[in-house]
């Protein structure tokens, strides 16, 4: 039977990973700023997401229903090709 060795100095695996959460959510911020300035560019680029055609919307006397249907899959498509790409390399 094999067992592990404990590690010499336990605080130092605690810091990695706190060294390791504290970069992704770095990233994260990165990446979520870096999405909405695409959605503002885009605004001004005439490309209006939320508003493409093929998006539903009923009207009714006194409410709106909206579905961007087309919008959710042009997303999904976009972020599993990026998500492809990160894992290729």
């Amino acid at each position: 039977m094999s067992r592990r060795n404990p590690p010499k100095n336990p605080s130092a695996s605690c810091h990695n990973r706190l060294v390791n959460i504290g970069r992704a959510l770095i990233l994260t911020g990165a990446l979520l700023i870096l999405a909405g300035l695409l959605f503002l560019a885009a605004e001004r680029l005439g490309i209006r997401l939320g508003r493409l055609p093929g998006d539903i919307t009923l009207r009714g006397r006194h409410t709106v229903f909206y579905f961007p249907i087309v919008t959710c899959i042009l997303l999904s498509v976009i972020l599993s090709l990026i998500m492809w790409l990160l894992r290729r390399h």
